[in-house]
């Protein structure tokens, strides 16, 4: 396995972002820079041996600095959705940004999407090529408590399998909920309403309006969220009647026994055979869409065109809005426990 560290540019600040290219001999590779840990292209080949970019995101740095929809980020101090950006912890109220209507949204203003994470170890071995980072969020930052230490690694592996592991630790009690927010497209263009899709779930987190869930865990069964089976993404109109025009649904993962990273997510592309299989140890996945792109769609790396429906995203997580429902498996982190998970993203053909 190769490794490769480089200057990707700096920021308005003056400080250096690098980027990081982890490669196995085939010509398959992760890039990822530390500027919100962002996973800026993946190439894996085809059925054909052809090699393709994966995901969406940019070649030059300044793309990343701009506004964009969270391509490829580490999102925290706590992904997804907190409803009004409220929450009660040891019987103290906090009150969070409100980036997302009236709710909080991946962390805030200013979430470990859009920090200069330190690069603290480059390791390339014979089967694997990885690299790890390290963040420290301060009591109060984004109005969370706590000083908050994170590490992230990211591996490569020669099965083309990427693995994501993080860590943390708090003085303070604290709310965590982490994921990777890479956008998808086994295609490498066009929408993904034919890519074909099976998840490992048989409830979601219903939803009312904001996507703020409502407390019950339904059933998928009978309904346009029912990926038990494969099924086209498009196949049902995008889920139409389901507050969205497309899939940004939390789905309640199955257990998976005698496995230590349960089967979230299989997708198959038919048209260039490429695979990508999701397990993990959290209990949700986020199936998002690319509902909002914008009308003139975004060009990203190659400059390839993607509009919405373009890619879609396997956000493994803890529920959105946890710490509003006592019945959510919990995201509080307290002082002396390490929050520990792992997520594996493994490309294949056929």
């Amino acid at each position: 396995m190769n490794l490769h560290s480089e200057r990707f540019g700096f920021l308005p600040d003056g400080r250096e972002a690098r980027r990081i290219t982890l490669a196995s001999p085939d010509g398959s590779r992760v890039q990822c820079t530390n500027l919100g840990l962002s996973i800026t292209r993946i190439d894996v080949r085809d059925r054909h041996g052809r090699p393709g970019n994966v995901v969406l995101g940019f070649d030059h740095l300044e793309r990343y600095v701009q506004k964009h929809p969270f391509f490829g980020v580490i999102a925290g101090r706590y992904a997804n959705r907190i409803a009004k950006g409220r929450f009660t912890l040891d019987g103290v109220h906090h009150q969070l940004a409100t980036n997302n209507g009236e709710n909080h949204l991946h962390g805030g203003v200013v979430g470990f999407d859009k920090q200069l994470w330190d690069v603290v170890a480059l390791d390339a071995g014979h089967d694997t090529a990885a690299v790890e980072f390290a963040l420290r969020s301060p009591d109060g930052d984004e109005s969370y408590p706590g000083n908050l230490d994170v590490r992230v690694r990211y591996s490569f592996s020669q099965d083309h399998t990427l693995r994501i592991d993080y860590r943390a630790t708090t003085d303070r009690a604290t709310i965590l909920n982490l994921t990777n927010h890479s956008f998808f497209n086994l295609s490498g263009g066009g929408t993904i309403l034919d890519h074909v899709l099976r998840l490992g779930a048989s409830r979601y987190t219903a939803v009312g309006p904001g996507l703020i869930p409502t407390g019950e865990l339904a059933p998928v069964a009978g309904t346009p969220l029912d990926f038990t089976q494969p099924v086209a993404i498009g196949a049902r109109g995008m889920a139409a009647g389901l507050h969205v025009p497309g899939y940004d649904h939390n789905f309640v993962l199955d257990p998976d026994p005698g496995c230590d990273l349960a089967l979230a997510a299989e997708v198959h592309d038919p048209a260039s055979g490429r695979t990508l299989t999701c397990r993990t140890d959290q209990p949700g996945l986020q199936l998002y869409t690319f509902n909002f792109a914008p009308p003139e769609g975004i060009r990203c790396s190659d400059d390839v065109l993607f509009e919405r429906h373009g890619a879609f995203c396997l956000e493994t997580q803890h529920f959105p809005d946890s710490p509003n429902h006592p019945h959510f498996p919990s995201t509080v982190l307290r002082p002396g426990e390490v929050f520990r998970s792992s997520t594996t993203y493994r490309f294949g053909v056929r």
